[in-house]
């Protein structure tokens, strides 16, 4: 009795320890500025990493951000943020670049892109050989034009990169939506494609409320007794893409939302199932459209992204996709990669 006892307390300590090692995850985020430190606050006050290593050129930044993080990690379990060079991020999970500059004064969007893109033409050989293994989010602007470079250089399969594309934009759509019709967001399902930018859209065909189509939906309501007004298409999409604009007009960056939307996508990756997304990934055909990265529904989850659900959508709505492809290869074709 006694030994089958044992027996069972050793087998339940080697299932403990073997689903420890199985919980521990290493997560590196690469640029230590106002996006990246903030995704790392965020992460150090959730479960999803074990390990969260910060990289940046400015030591003493990222340091000071590491030293700051670490010290409100003490009314949780025990958690390891440190700052470090290429060779902390050895074996990580997933890596998190957020490295790039902002758009100067008098400086064209064209010459933005291609120091950003050379910021990742210098980072993607140094993380590469270190977290071959590693699931990507790429969340340095323009995004979807970085996803693309690190995707052609870095020689990893395609599964394992993500772009943070729309998943902002989209959060943006169900908050403005949510606030139109004063209902919670967790009822509102909608979308943005295209490009995180000025040609990004919203498929209202494929937007509901519930099970309510967002057409039918005020009209509905006023069938409960409830008075609105249908939404301002226009407006909201007006809304979705100037919402960055205004918030770095008023407190000079954004950072909150796109942390918490980063976050969510690391979440998605070390779950037990797939979910779908808005990320930014390689297009092989899907509505006619190769060899550009940009945002559509697509399948994510704990082996990275599984492909693209390809919905059908109305002739305008493809359209005013295709138009967002040729937006970004028009801005690939004068870059070097």
């Amino acid at each position: 009795m006694f030994s089958f006892f044992k027996s069972s307390l050793l087998k339940n300590k080697q299932s403990k320890s073997e689903r420890s090692k199985q919980m521990a995850r290493k997560i590196t985020i690469i640029g230590a500025g106002s996006v990246g430190s903030t995704i790392a606050y965020n992460l150090s006050q959730d479960d999803v990493a074990s390990e969260i290593v910060l990289i940046d050129v400015n030591k003493d930044k990222a340091e000071g951000e590491v030293l700051d993080i670490i010290q409100g990690t003490c009314f949780r379990d025990p958690i390891a943020v440190t700052a470090g060079d290429y060779e902390e991020a050895k074996d990580s999970d997933i890596v998190i670049i957020t490295s790039g500059v902002a758009r100067k004064p008098g400086q064209s969007r064209l010459e933005l892109t291609q120091t950003n893109v050379n910021i990742i033409k210098d980072i993607a050989p140094q993380i590469v050989a270190v977290a071959p293994n590693a699931k990507y989010i790429i969340v340095s602007n323009p995004v979807d034009i970085i996803t693309y470079v690190f995707t052609k250089i870095s020689g990893l399969p395609e599964n394992q990169i993500i772009g943070s594309g729309t998943m902002l934009d989209t959060a943006r759509l169900r908050c403005g939506i949510a606030e139109h019709f004063n209902i919670a967001q967790k009822n509102v399902h909608a979308y943005v494609f295209g490009e995180h930018g000025d040609t990004s859209f919203v498929p209202w065909s494929k937007t509901c409320i519930s099970a309510v189509p967002i057409a039918e939906y005020a009209d509905t309501m006023k069938k409960s007794g409830v008075d609105m007004e249908p939404i301002d298409k226009e407006e909201m999409i007006t809304y979705v893409r100037k919402s960055g604009g205004k918030i770095i007009a008023n407190k000079g960056a954004t950072f909150y939302a796109v942390a918490t939307s980063v976050c969510k996508l690391c979440k998605i990756l070390t779950s037990s199932t797939d979910s779908l997304s808005t990320v930014s990934t390689m297009m092989h055909g899907e509505y006619g459209i190769e060899d550009v990265c940009l945002s559509v529904l697509s399948l994510v989850g704990p082996n990275g992204c599984q492909g693209k659900v390809e919905v059908k959508l109305t002739d305008e709505e493809v359209e005013l996709l295709h138009k967002s492809a040729n937006t970004l290869k028009d801005v690939i074709a004068q870059i070097e990669i």
